[in-house]
Order: C-alpha cells, then structure tokens, then sequence
C-alpha cells in the first residue's frame, strides 16, 4: 500500500477552503462570476460581483487566521493583479463601476475572516 499524496490533501483543503469563502461571499449579497480562474499569468481563487462592484478575491487557508493573514505577500499580490488584468482583457462585459482587491483568511474551526480592499493594485 502506498501512503498518501500530500499534495491532494492539500488541494482538498483549499478546495474546502474556497468553498467556504465562496459561501461567506453569497451570504454578504455577492454573486460568484468564476472560480480558480486561471490565467498564463496567475489564478484567481474567486471572482464576484456586488452591483457594480468587481471583486477578486484571493483565498488563504492556514492552521491559523493570522498566519493566513501572513501568507499574502507582494509576489502574490502582484499575480492576483496581473490575473485580474487578464480577466477583464477576457471579460469586457465585466468592467463595472468599480474594482477591489480582497483576501479571505480560513482557518479550521473559525469564520473566515473577509478583508475588503486588502490591497492596493497601484501599490503592488
């Protein structure tokens, strides 16, 4: 017998762990566009709409919030905007008012924890 994977342990978590965000979203009014999107560029873990609101969520997943919190560093930063410039090179009928970039934090055991406008896609 072979022992498991680790990888696919991994990826049902962040699979769990998308889908919890997901549904953290829809209850707050958003509708889910697409998820793990992916790009030649990057992937983006969720895509929504709130009315004109455009969101890219990246999805972060940890023993811990704030180690999950810890996780987005620029380098992911800098993807999750370059897969969201891709998007809308995709999308066009998706450009609205307004575009923001958050983070959803999951950890076991907790609410996920949903940081609106984490970061500034000027600044990355």
């Amino acid at each position: 017998m072979t022992a498991p994977d680790p990888r696919h342990a991994t990826f049902g978590h962040g699979l769990s762990a998308e889908s919890r965000a997901a549904a953290l979203l829809v209850a707050k009014g958003y509708r889910i566009l697409a998820r793990r999107w992916k790009s030649p560029v990057g992937e983006i873990d969720i895509v929504a709409r709130r009315r004109k609101l455009l969101v890219f969520v990246a999805v972060t997943a940890r023993d811990r919030l704030d180690d999950a919190a810890e996780a987005i560093m620029p380098r992911q930063q800098q993807r999750l905007v370059a897969a969201a410039e891709a998007w809308l090179a995709t999308h066009p009928h998706d450009v609205p008012g307004a575009i923001r970039f958050d983070v959803m934090l999951v950890a076991p055991r907790c609410v996920p924890r949903h940081l609106t406008a984490a970061f500034d896609a000027s600044a990355s």
